[in-house]
């Protein structure tokens, strides 16, 4: 059967008040870096906005492709609403403290999880022909990695979330060329930029730091248009949270 597309993710949204002003900042002195004449070829609509910024943890595929023959519109959608709702019942029932609480770190780890973005990576081996470009997060004592792969894990063993085997690479999109319109070249094929010098130039900078995480989202495929302090954002909309 064909692979269904994804429909919604599962996530840490790094966009809070407090990581707002300094994510506006080192994103928009990135864009005018790099998108303008002088700059290294990646085109404007290949940044992400600000409010778009997360950590995914996983993927859902809810509904939408997996009806039989003969069924109707309403079993579809009836299919999306009884995934999402048990992903929904799920999330609701996490105890975040309790589970990094049982986040094994060394002596001095402190209470709470908090997130520095630094650095720039290429999603491709190739950083020649890179679509996507990343922010890592900086997880010296892997407690971060823990706490989102405990996560991940309620989701995959209760069966609402398909494991696709691979290590969980926690990572801030900052540039992805699939959102550059029009610049498909002749056979369809996605837009690659040269990144070896952004990545060299941007491999210590600190998009964010010392950032509380508040909680973990399920939110929807595809980014929405919004104005945050007067400025054209994007986000994606929120099913559901919990926080800590």
């Amino acid at each position: 059967p064909p692979r269904q597309s994804p429909t919604h993710f599962l996530c840490i949204p790094l966009v809070t008040p407090s990581s707002r002003p300094q994510l506006a900042r080192s994103i928009s002195a990135f864009r005018s870096d790099v998108c303008g004449p002088l700059g290294f070829g990646i085109p404007e609509g290949a940044v992400r906005p600000i409010g778009t910024l997360h950590l995914t943890l996983g993927v859902f595929s809810f509904g939408k492709e997996t009806e039989g023959e003969g069924s109707g519109k309403k079993d579809t959608e009836g299919g999306e609403d009884k995934g999402l709702d048990r992903a929904v019942e799920l999330l609701g029932g996490l105890k975040l403290k309790e589970m990094l609480g049982e986040v094994k770190e060394p002596e001095g780890g402190g209470g709470r999880l908090k997130v520095t973005l630094k650095g720039l990576r290429s999603m491709q081996a190739d950083k020649e022909k890179a679509t996507v470009l990343y922010a890592p997060p900086e997880d010296p004592l892997g407690k971060l990695q823990q706490f989102c792969e405990g996560v991940k894990k309620v989701f995959v063993e209760d069966g609402v979330m398909v494991e696709d085997g691979r290590l969980l690479l926690l990572h801030a999109t900052v540039v992805n060329t699939v959102y550059v319109k029009g610049r498909r070249g002749r056979r369809g094929e996605r837009m690659t930029v040269d990144a070896r010098e952004v990545i060299e130039r941007y491999e210590d900078e600190v998009w964010m730091e010392d950032v509380e995480v508040e909680g973990v989202q399920i939110c929807k495929m595809g980014a929405k248009k919004r104005i945050v302090d007067g400025e054209e954002d994007e986000a994606y909309e929120v099913e559901a949270e919990v926080r800590f």
